[in-house]
């Protein structure tokens, strides 16, 4: 950590221990949200995606300002199958970036960057392998056989009648050898066949620094080991890796875990609601999570965290 870093942290940690958590809504105003806001934005984020949960963490490291079960937001084992920066180079042959909630003739472009996704008019390797049903050549002598006849037996009107076996001198003794087998035997995959992916523990913590959402990486590798915070940049947007994402101490779980550094979320997140606004959709803070990790995709593009709520930025129906 470098000492700029070292610095900010002591002068952050010196003014949340004096100063009082905000009790004051300025969500539009600001784009921030008071300690009642983000419980409130959790509990709909908890409702409406089962995936996260509230969790209470250890005791002794407790917010007093925040209700003792509802102390940060996670969702475990979320996978992400590939590297950011491979996702990245296939969408710069693509057509690149582009720019969400910004006028592509503002001076400012003070939109939100999205650096993954197809643009418009790419038509997505999925469409042009999917076969359609009526280029599928099915004919009569394809057709599926009776059971019987498929291994190889007798027609159904030749099964003799089970009373036929009622007497001992009935039952035929035979060597299980010369018998044809009447079922498949599955066998084991190969391990090579096994796909094996990173998987995340997400969570969200109130920054009461900042006064918004911040949210935490916890990563692990094929074979469900602990990542080095470091290889967690592979994950990230390469605009954003050792820019936004910082690597440090939780605030209520033990050891280093990257997070998605908080500094910018205030302005971000009033562009987004100011979009909103601009073309007549009714912000609701409930709905602040929904929003806010929509924007943190872009941050993480391969990680497939559920919010799913799907928020159009252009009409009011969700």
């Amino acid at each position: 950590m470098v000492l700029s870093q070292k610095l900010h942290e002591v002068f952050k940690g010196t003014v949340e221990r004096i100063t009082g958590p905000r009790t004051v809504s300025a969500f539009k105003e600001k784009g921030v949200l008071s300690v009642s806001e983000f419980v409130i934005a959790g509990d709909n984020l908890v409702a409406k995606c089962p995936t996260w949960s509230w969790e209470a963490g250890e005791q002794s490291k407790r917010k007093s300002y925040l209700p003792a079960s509802k102390q940060y937001l996670i969702t475990r084992n979320v996978p992400c199958l590939r590297r950011a920066s491979s996702v990245e180079e296939e969408y710069d042959a693509a057509g690149g970036e582009f720019l969400l909630g910004g006028d592509d003739d503002d001076d400012d472009n003070d939109g939100w960057l999205a650096t993954h996704g197809m643009p418009k008019g790419t038509k997505s390797v999925d469409d042009e392998v999917l076969p359609s049903m009526e280029s599928l050549d099915i004919r009569k002598e394809g057709a599926i056989k009776s059971i019987p006849s498929y291994f190889g037996g007798e027609e159904e009107d030749d099964i003799p009648d089970m009373a036929d076996y009622k007497d001992s001198e009935n039952f035929i003794e035979a060597d299980p050898a010369t018998l044809q087998s009447t079922y498949l035997v599955a066998t084991e995959p190969e391990d090579d066949n096994i796909l094996r992916t990173r998987t995340y523990d997400i969570s969200i913590t109130y920054d009461k620094y900042y006064q918004t959402p911040r949210v935490w990486l916890t990563g692990y590798d094929e074979r469900r080991c602990p990542l080095q915070p470091e290889l967690v940049f592979e994950d990230v947007s390469q605009d954003h890796a050792r820019k936004t994402v910082t690597i440090e101490d939780h605030p209520h779980m033990p050891g280093k875990h990257a997070s998605v550094h908080p500094c910018r979320h205030g302005a971000v997140m009033k562009k987004i609601i100011d979009v909103l606004i601009s073309r007549g959709v009714e912000p609701e803070v409930d709905k602040y999570l929904f929003l806010f990790l929509k924007f943190i995709a872009s941050v993480v593009p391969t990680i497939e965290y559920d919010y799913t709520m799907d928020f159009d930025l252009g009409s009011s129906s969700h």
